[in-house]
């Protein structure tokens, strides 16, 4: 395992944290969480166009850049630290990594190109109303008639499902789990917005009536890409918690700087500096989790990936939601009001806590996954 970053990695965090600098400020988090769309058309562009971030870890053959998880987990990190709101997650997180490991080369050059360029917005439509990231939980159906194959049923946090435009879709058929594209325009689709807590991350409930789309793969063969795909999205959402948690812990850091009590800067009372200590070995614990989950993806064991995977989410998940929660106990008073932005960091970070499962469900994958 490399335990450094290279200079190429070094800049690209560089180069992405002054890109979020500018178009991802706290005013432009709170603009958009307001904003029933969720994001910038305008920033999502320059992402692609400017710094290519939509394709970084697309093969060059779909018009990516071809570079690997270590580097796509240091743009996570940037925009978690950032609070970014955009439909990247569920674009290239979840989406581009189903198209990446199904078995369909044809559906890979049709559509990761136009994820690639910025120009499709794309998500994952796993979970069901029984809320379940398992493959026990997908009762959505799918089955075949004249005119090709439909789909009846709902699927629940869909994450921009109101808005993307293409959703990759898990169904069951008479041979198992598969995997469906189905556009936006597709007949008999309707998306309705959820109430979430976490208004920066928006979701969606999306409906099927007999809807028309697109087998990718071989029927019943899906699964093991949709559990490979929720794996290295787990690492992704880990190194994201990283980077809310680190920017939590620097809010808190200088605010105890400046904020006097008894005439004397906050920090310098022993439970202060004990608290922010302890932030930073839960930060620096979760950093070690996530990004051994970055060089497990990069590696390609997929054992050590199953591993990484489960121990990075359940470990980070609740290390960024603790975080953030002191955060607001080091501000005191202004930290809970709507103004201070400590509690846009909680939200992200309690919705985060249970977005691909909770922390107790990874906790039992591990377990499952090192056969105790």
């Amino acid at each position: 395992m490399d335990l450094t970053f290279s200079e190429e990695q070094d800049e690209l965090r560089k180069v992405v944290r002054s890109f979020l600098a500018r178009h991802a400020t706290e005013a432009d988090v709170r603009r958009l969480a307001a904003d029933p769309s969720g994001y910038d058309p305008a920033v999502w562009r320059r992402m692609a166009t400017e710094i290519g971030l939509q394709g970084l870890a697309v093969p060059e053959k779909y018009g990516g850049s071809g570079f690997g998880y270590v580097d796509l987990g240091v743009v996570f990190e940037e925009t978690g630290r950032a609070l970014l709101c955009a439909p990247y997650f569920a674009t290239v997180a979840l989406a581009a990594e189903t198209l990446l490991h199904c078995d369909d080369e044809t559906a890979r050059g049709d559509l990761l190109p136009g994820i690639a360029s910025g120009e499709t917005v794309a998500t994952l439509a796993l979970t069901d109303e029984n809320g379940r990231w398992d493959e026990a939980g997908i009762r959505l159906t799918a089955h075949e008639g004249a005119g090709g194959w439909r789909l009846t049923g709902a699927k629940m946090y869909v994450l921009d499902g109101h808005l993307a435009d293409l959703l990759l879709v898990a169904a069951r058929t008479s041979s198992g789990i598969s995997l469906f594209a189905v556009e936006a325009e597709a007949q008999g689709l309707a998306r309705t917005p959820l109430p979430t807590l976490d208004q920066t991350r928006k979701q969606a409930r999306v409906e099927f009536t007999n809807t028309p789309a697109r087998l990718l793969g071989p029927e019943g063969a899906a699964w093991p890409a949709l559990e490979r795909t929720l794996a290295t999205a787990s690492v992704l959402l880990a190194a994201e918690q990283v980077g809310g948690a680190a920017a939590a812990l620097d809010a808190a850091v200088e605010y105890a700087k400046i904020r006097e009590q008894y005439g004397r800067p906050i920090g310098s009372f022993q439970g202060i500096k004990h608290k922010c200590a302890d932030m930073l070995v839960e930060i620096e614990s979760a950093r070690s989790a996530a990004y051994g989950g970055l060089w497990a993806l990069d590696a390609g064991d997929e054992v050590e990936i199953a591993i990484s995977a489960a121990l990075a989410q359940a470990f980070c998940s609740e290390a960024f939601t603790k975080v953030a929660g002191d955060n607001i106990q080091v501000h005191g008073g202004i930290g809970f009001t709507w103004e201070h932005p400590a509690h846009l960091y909680l939200k992200r970070a309690k919705s985060s806590e249970v977005l691909l499962g909770t922390p107790s469900y990874h906790r039992e994958l591990l377990a499952a996954r090192l056969g105790i």
